[in-house]
């Protein structure tokens, strides 16, 4: 059985990116203080134990979902911006975007008695329509220790070049065990699920994850952190949620204004402001450039 590499939290990043290549997942050891794992837990608990379960088998039955963290939860907003993910992300994703953007915030709980989740791809999202480029960088931050008994997540190490029709053996399955403030790092077309929970006890993971910003998002964060909210938090992170232009004419809105109290085509950050009071403009000159760079195959320009 081919098991996943453990790196430092401090790894190089050619080595993290390396392991990436190759098996499509890796765990960063020791990536949280315990100290930040208590509290995350803490301030968690009450959101995560209102949830209820899901009410399917890939949803999980003894097993809740939590969202809208970036909202709800000030210490997981560290997390979302972690360096050492973003500079993953751009080497993942960037090639391919303008910019990458949060596609999903998450708590997932596995209580005892859930089954194996069914085994797949999480960029299925999208369907079956993305075969010639990588769309997704996941993650998982344990918040509990992972163990094969209490549903450590299921990998198939160098599965993200196989056809989707391939299933895994078993024997082509590994756990990913991790110590809580470890942090599973893992691509978006590599075979991977929730592990059974044998244990008497919860596995808590804090699911963050990342998409080209061309795509639709898996949650739609204008609703689960909308503008009221995410006005207050730092720029960077307000564009990550999608407060930015994709590219030069991709996300702008048309405030619903009376006549001439307004502009017809703004950028989504003119949402996050009291009040409404610019010209019409889409994404301004530096997009525009960035935008013909890549149409031209020139690579990407980061504005």
């Amino acid at each position: 059985m081919r098991q996943l590499i453990h790196l430092s939290a401090d790894a190089p990043a050619s080595e993290i990116v390396a392991a990436l290549e190759a098996d499509g997942a890796l765990v960063l050891d020791e990536a949280l203080a315990h100290e930040t794992v208590d509290a995350l837990v803490a301030e968690l608990r009450p959101y995560v134990e209102a949830t209820e379960p899901g009410r399917d088998v890939f949803s999980g039955e003894h097993t809740t979902r939590t969202g809208a963290l970036v909202a709800r939860s000030p210490l997981t907003r560290p997390l979302v911006m972690d360096p050492r993910i973003l500079a993953l992300c751009e080497t993942v994703l960037g090639p391919n975007c303008l910019r990458f953007q949060l596609h999903l915030t998450q708590v997932i709980r596995i209580m005892p008695g859930q089954a194996a989740q069914p085994i797949h791809r999480d960029r299925w999202a999208w369907g079956r329509s993305l075969d010639r480029l990588e769309p997704q960088l996941n993650t998982i931050w344990a918040l509990t220790d992972f163990t094969a008994e209490n549903g450590a997540t299921q990998v198939a190490p160098g599965s993200i070049g196989w056809p989707d029709d391939r299933r895994p053996t078993e024997a082509e399955l590994t756990r990913a065990e991790m110590k809580a403030g470890s942090v599973l790092v893992y691509t978006g077309s590599v075979f991977h699920g929730g592990g059974a929970n044998l244990s008497a006890q919860d596995r808590w993971g804090l699911n963050i994850t990342y998409a080209l910003g061309w795509l639709r998002q898996e949650e739609n964060q204008y609703l689960s952190c909308p503008p009221e909210i995410a006005r207050s938090l730092d720029p960077d992170l307000q564009a990550l949620l999608g407060y930015a232009m994709g590219s030069y004419a991709l996300g702008y809105f048309t405030p619903p204004l009376p006549p001439g109290e307004g502009p017809e085509v703004a950028p989504p950050e003119l949402a996050l402001r009291d009040g409404v009071h610019a010209g019409s403009s889409l994404g301004g000159h530096d997009l525009y450039e960035a935008s013909i760079a890549q149409a031209r195959g020139a690579g990407r320009k980061t504005p």
